[in-house]
């Protein structure tokens, strides 16, 4: 049976990034969003929390927790709420580390993991989503080609978070008709990190586009070996992480034009009393547990090593969905109030409506 209770432990890590996303990310996630930038200081003490660290073995330096999707979940809705730019910057480091934890050979284990278990803020990345109409994770155009002791790596990908700064990437590409993971250093000849993608929203978090062009890597940097990686996880893990941030970003829309239809006065009564608002409020927070739950059963069924593809995809797309519906409520509610900057419902459905293209871009 699931469980609607969470543990101890998941009610201390869900309450502190609760305190954390009220009292560090919402006072300046208007700032971050009109710099395009975040200051380091909230990142550390971010990354100090263990976020991302917690779930590493005492084996690699790190403390040792349980690895579990659905305590990542409940991490990523609070951060989002808090502000989902600057929750994808902090969990970025998990792109790289938990595919690696979960599927790189012993090797890769014993050199990366260590790197995220240190004092400082550790920037590592992934590359999955390309630039075209037909994009599909599943059959990407990206291609890696077997070279003797190398692989060689070709094509174009987008919306990579914090790609310039990355020591490490994790690239996405096709290689006999499935999708598998490769690491490419930085540095590496072939690889070259465009300027910053312009987005309509998270405008704090820094993308890029990369170009491999005849990118040599070892053959050890295949993640898994000869093995390799299920892809299959690695998107299910991703699509759990988003529809939880998705969550979040509604949440937060919601809780903020509720409590202004009960503030704002309108023929001598709040506007909240009105039908049409209420029952908009009504399905908003109907449609958010809804998408919470679904997130939560896709969640449960990874932890238990389950197939989970159906519930995941399900999750995302009922969440991609949902945020868009409910941010975008939350600027009618507001009425012309909801499309100045004054009021943050612009920001929140500028970011709901990129949920649809954020494949890869966070992962629990």
């Amino acid at each position: 049976m699931i469980s609607f209770s969470p543990t101890e432990e998941q009610q201390m890590i869900v309450s502190m990034a609760r305190q954390f996303a009220n009292d560090e990310m919402r006072k300046i996630y208007r700032q971050c969003d009109e710099t395009g930038t975040i200051p380091e200081g909230v990142i550390d003490t971010a990354w100090k929390m263990g976020l991302t660290s917690s779930s590493i073995p005492e084996a690699y330096g790190g403390p040792g927790g349980e690895r579990s999707v659905i305590t990542g979940s409940l991490i990523a809705e609070e951060l989002a709420w808090g502000d989902l730019s600057i929750a994808m910057h902090i969990l970025c480091p998990a792109l790289f580390a938990y595919p690696t934890l979960e599927m790189g050979t012993e090797t890769h284990r014993k050199r990366y993991l260590p790197l995220f278990c240190g004092e400082k803020y550790k920037t590592a990345t992934a590359a999955v989503i390309e630039p075209r109409f037909d994009f599909d994770p599943c059959c990407l155009s990206t291609a890696a080609r077997p070279d003797g002791n190398e692989y060689v790596l070709n094509g174009e990908k987008c919306y990579v978070p914090l790609a310039a700064d990355a020591d490490s990437l994790l690239v996405y590409a096709t290689e006999n008709g499935t999708s598998q993971a490769f690491v490419v250093e930085k540095g590496t000849k072939g690889l070259a990190v465009g300027e910053r993608e312009k987005n309509m929203g998270i405008k704090a978090l820094a993308t890029y586009e990369i170009t491999l062009t005849d990118c040599h890597i070892p053959r050890d940097n295949r993640l898994g070996g000869e093995s390799g990686c299920d892809f299959s996880r690695i998107i299910n893990c991703s699509r759990v992480a988003l529809s939880a941030m998705a969550v979040g970003v509604a949440k937060a829309a919601m809780e903020y034009s509720r409590d202004y239809a009960k503030e704002r006065l309108a023929f001598g009564e709040p506007i909240g009393s009105r039908q049409a608002v209420a029952f908009m409020l009504a399905e908003m927070a109907i449609e958010i547990d809804a998408t919470r739950l679904m997130t939560w059963e896709a969640a449960w069924k990874l932890d238990r090593k389950e197939e989970a593809t159906k519930e995941a995809a399900l999750a995302k797309g009922y969440a991609d969905d949902m945020v868009l519906m409910v941010t975008d409520r939350a600027v009618q509610i507001l009425g012309g109030h909801g499309y100045v900057r004054e009021h943050p419902v612009e920001l929140w459905l500028r970011n709901g409506r990129g949920f649809a293209t954020f494949d890869g871009m966070a992962i629990v």
